[in-house]
Order: C-alpha cells, then sequence, then structure tokens
C-alpha cells in the first residue's frame, strides 16, 4: 500500500507558492485544494450555511485592484465557528487522500500528521512585486504593487499569529524554507519533488 503524501505550502505574498502548488499537484498527480477549502469546508460541516460562506468569500471585480478579494480574505474578521469548520476540511481531506495544501495555515493544522512536508515560499520584496506586476493584466503603477504587497504580508502575519500563535514564516514552523528569488520557481520545485520523496 503506497503512503500518502501531504504537502503543504505556507507563502509570502507574490513568492510563487500558488504556481509552486499546483505543478506539484500536477507531477505527483494528487489533488491541489487552495481558496476553494473555504466553500468545501461549508459542505464538511453541516453546521455551515453555504450560502453564507459564499457570500464571505465572494470575489470582488478584477477593477478594484488584483489582490482585493485576498484583502477581503485576511481583513475581513473570520467566524471562529468557520475557522473551525476550515480546520477540520483540512484535515478530513489530509486524512482521506495525498495531497498538495497551499495556505490556510494547514501546516499548523496538519502539525501532528506524518507524511507531512511542510513548506514556505518566500521571496526579497522588490522581487515579489517585480512578478506580480508582470502577472498583472492591466498596467498598475509600481508604487501600487508595492502598497498592495506590503498590505497583503501585513494582513496574512495578523491572520496567522491570531489563530496560530505563531510568527508568520519562521523556519522552524516548516521543514523545508525556499527563496524563490534566488532559486526562481522551477529550481524551488525541483527542490520540493526531491524532499517530497522521502515522505
Amino acid at each position: 500500500m503506497t503512503m500518502k503524501k501531504i504537502i503543504t505550502i505556507g507563502r509570502e505574498f507574490g513568492a510563487g507558492g500558488g504556481e509552486i502548488g499546483r505543478r506539484l499537484s500536477e507531477t505527483l498527480g494528487i489533488p491541489y485544494y487552495d481558496k476553494d477549502i473555504i466553500l468545501r469546508t461549508a459542505i464538511a460541516n453541516k453546521k455551515l450555511d453555504p450560502e453564507l460562506v459564499r457570500k464571505w468569500d465572494e470575489r470582488v471585480p478584477k477593477s478594484f485592484g488584483f489582490a482585493q478579494s485576498l484583502f477581503d480574505f485576511y481583513n475581513r474578521p473570520l467566524d471562529e465557528e468557520l475557522w473551525i469548520g476550515q480546520r477540520d476540511a483540512i484535515r478530513e481531506m489530509a486524512n482521506r487522500e495525498s495531497c498538495v495544501i497551499v495556505g490556510r495555515n494547514s501546516d499548523y493544522i496538519l502539525g501532528e500528521f506524518d507524511h507531512c512536508l511542510k513548506v514556505f515560499i518566500h521571496a526579497d520584496f522588490q522581487w515579489r512585486a517585480n512578478r506580480m506586476s508582470g502577472l498583472m493584466e492591466e498596467e498598475t503603477p509600481m508604487l501600487q504593487v508595492m502598497a498592495d504587497v506590503r498590505q497583503v504580508d501585513r494582513a496574512r502575519k495578523r491572520y496567522c499569529e491570531h489563530y496560530t500563535h505563531q510568527v508568520y514564516g519562521d523556519a522552524r514552523n516548516f521543514d523545508l524554507t525556499l527563496n524563490t528569488g534566488k532559486l526562481g520557481i522551477d529550481r524551488a520545485l525541483e527542490l520540493v519533488l526531491a524532499a517530497a520523496e522521502g515522505i
């Protein structure tokens, strides 16, 4: 019987953690979970009303800013019941199947799980801002992009510390931390794949 592989990816905004997670899941042929966990939570936890969760997580038009929905996610108060439902859904997924889970403090939530590789993807601030600027469909002033990156950084830090009581991005909470600004996304992906072989 093949042992399950669970890979969690924490990341700084713009460092490429989501892209690495998607490519990892494709290469390994296992499911990828990120924002859709919110809606899966509503289904997994019968106490939650799926419609309320949808309203809480609804997307904002792109014209309001590239990362506006992320700001809303982190700045909107997270109901304790929703946090518990999300935590339970992540654990249920990890119990059920091999998967890649990006964000949502999944490294903390799955802290006691065997065969779980906890990865953190980070990069220099300017590298992340340049990468996000390059990904935007509409031209956005670099000062605005930099302000957006800083805002998400602050919000993720608050979110992590509030719910986990850990320092956001602390290397001691992860098995592997990678700087995509130095390594590039392709090399970082190779290193995560190599590390995943051992779990």
